[in-house]
């Protein structure tokens, strides 16, 4: 090859810029960011608790987002994600495997910059969940079993030229942990001119495992002293995989506790950030939503009751070592998406769950100070 064809080599350039497109993709980044700034910040409830204990519990109450959920932030995270990396096109539908509340969130989002949108769920999801997400313009994809939403999404997506937004693998990393006014920062600000502004704990669930790698990210950046706890429901791997430290725990039935719990170890699980975790049994987690609502009148998903079991958990052995502190936890989504399940005491009856050992061991604590169960240091 001589100099002059080396010249010509040299120069070879390849544009695949289209100017359409990037017209459009600038203006569907604007209408994404334009959300954001359309919502206030989401307030941080009191749970009550006896004064002389010395231990304040807060609920960050999520389901004032736009689409009522947890899931709006990651959401929101992920089309950014997805938009800025080309995966997202103008025409093409937006593919999610969800248990129902991303799904929702995901279906706004599509519909707002103007793509199709299909949710992967499986077939016990709450009728709710679905209306919500066909009244944003969604379509609902059911599957039987919960560990196919995986392939059945990525097939979908490859028949009809799709993006599939893997939740479970971006949500970590779609969502930026060193403030941005994430959920972790929104917290500590919101604690700023409470008696104490650093909580001694922050319990999370996990569906894809994001929100607790945001928070702990969070407070190892900004070296904080606070520890966090992960609530894990019956019928999910992630507690038996963190103990272990088995990448590769999985759970042969799905959740029945919708949102968290997964029947694998998700990519985005970060079990290395967080400091402890819990396991959780169903009928505690509904005995959980049904004590909040009796304490501050207002109804929960599930996924709120897994944490708050944990937190009350927590506050008992602070009250029981005479310390003294904050812990948050999260009120995830709403109640009414599940007055057929959570609220209906047909389906506990079906479900052969029995709350009342739970509900009693709440009251006995918030009467009395003592877990009925707790043991001495």
């Amino acid at each position: 090859m001589d100099s002059t064809t080396r010249a010509v080599v040299d120069t070879v350039d390849v544009d695949r810029s289209d100017h359409d497109y990037r017209d459009w993709l600038k203006e569907a980044v604007r209408k994404v960011q334009a959300d954001a700034q359309r919502s206030a910040d989401t307030h941080l409830l009191s749970f009550p608790l006896p004064e002389r204990w010395g231990i304040d519990l807060y609920l960050k109450d999520e389901s004032t987002h736009p689409t009522g959920s947890l899931k709006h932030r990651l959401a929101r995270s992920l089309f950014l994600y997805g938009l800025c990396n080309g995966w997202i096109r103008p025409g093409k539908p937006v593919i999610e495997a969800s248990s129902g509340s991303t799904a929702v969130s995901e279906a706004y989002f599509a519909k707002l910059i103007g793509v199709p949108f299909i949710a992967v769920m499986p077939r016990t999801t709450s009728r709710e969940k679905c209306r919500l997400i066909e009244f944003h313009g969604g379509q609902c994809h059911f599957v039987d079993d919960p560990r196919k939403m995986y392939e059945e999404s990525l097939a979908l997506a490859g028949e009809s030229g799709g993006h599939y937004m893997d939740q479970f693998t971006y949500a970590e990393r779609a969502t930026d942990w060193r403030g941005n006014n994430n959920i972790a920062e929104s917290i500590y600000q919101q604690l700023r001119l409470e008696r104490y502004p650093e909580p001694a704990w922050v319990v999370a669930t996990a569906g894809t495992g994001g929100t607790s790698a945001t928070i702990a990210r969070y407070v190892h950046y900004m070296q904080y002293d606070t520890r966090v706890c992960v609530a894990d429901p019956e019928n999910s791997c992630f507690f038996d995989g963190w103990v272990r430290h088995d990448a590769h725990a999985c759970s042969e039935s799905g959740s029945r506790i919708e949102g968290i719990g997964r029947p694998r170890m998700e990519p985005s699980f970060v079990p290395g950030a967080i400091d402890r975790m819990m396991k959780v049994p169903d009928a505690a987690s509904v005995a959980a939503v049904r004590a909040l609502e009796r304490a501050i009148g207002r109804k929960a998903g599930g996924s709120t009751g897994t944490g708050l079991w944990s937190a009350l958990k927590i506050v008992a052995e602070m009250v029981a070592q005479g310390r003294t502190g904050s812990v948050v936890t999260l009120l995830c989504d709403p109640g009414d998406r599940y007055l057929d399940k959570y609220y209906s005491d047909a389906w506990l009856e079906e479900q052969g769950l029995d709350i009342e050992p739970h509900t009693k061991a709440i009251d006995t604590f918030l009467t009395t100070g003592h877990w009925p169960d707790q043991r001495p240091d």
